[in-house]
C-alpha cells in the first residue's frame, strides 16, 4: 500500500509540474544543441524515472533510515524546483545551479545506499544518467541562448 502512495505521490506531482510548466513556443524558439531530444521522448522518460525514484524511496523510507531518506526527499524537492525555474521564469542559470545540485544530492543517494540497500541505489542510476545528461544540455541551452536565459 505504502509503494503505491509512493508511486502516485511522486508521479503525480512530476505530471502536475510538467502541466504547469510546460516549454511552450518560448522554448521552441531556443536555439538547440544538436544532441536535444525530440519533445515526446521526455514524458516517457520522466514517467519510468518517476517510478524508480519513488520505489527507491519508498524502499528506503521501510527501511528507517532517516538521513538517506532526508537526502532522497531534498532531491525530488530540488527536481520538483528545476522545470518552474526554467520553464517557467526562463532562468537558465538557477536551473544550470539546481541540476548540478540535483545530481550531486542523486551521488549522494546512490553512495549512502550502495550497501544499505542495492536495489535502490541501481533503481537511481538510469536517474543520474538522465540528469547528467540533462545537466550536459541545460549548460549547452544556457550557452546557445545566453540573452534569453541569463539569470
Amino acid at each position: 500500500m505504502h509503494l503505491i502512495l509512493f508511486i502516485v505521490v511522486v508521479l503525480g506531482c512530476g505530471i502536475g509540474i510538467g502541466f504547469f510548466c510546460q516549454p511552450g513556443e518560448w522554448y521552441a524558439r531556443l536555439k538547440k544543441p544538436s544532441f536535444n531530444p525530440p519533445n515526446w521522448v521526455f514524458a516517457p522518460a520522466w514517467t519510468v524515472l518517476y517510478v524508480l525514484i519513488a520505489i527507491a524511496g519508498w524502499r528506503t523510507w521501510e527501511d528507517g533510515a532517516s538521513l538517506t531518506f532526508t537526502v532522497w526527499l531534498s532531491q525530488l524537492v530540488v527536481n520538483y524546483s528545476w522545470s518552474p525555474a526554467f520553464f517557467r521564469m526562463h532562468r537558465g542559470g538557477l536551473a544550470l545551479v539546481l541540476i548540478v545540485i540535483l545530481l550531486a544530492l542523486i551521488s549522494v543517494f546512490i553512495a549512502l545506499q550502495w550497501n544499505a540497500d542495492r536495489t535502490a541505489a541501481l533503481l537511481f542510476t538510469p536517474y543520474a544518467a538522465w540528469v547528467a545528461f540533462a545537466s550536459t544540455l541545460n549548460a549547452m541551452l544556457l550557452r546557445l541562448n545566453w540573452i534569453e536565459l541569463r539569470g
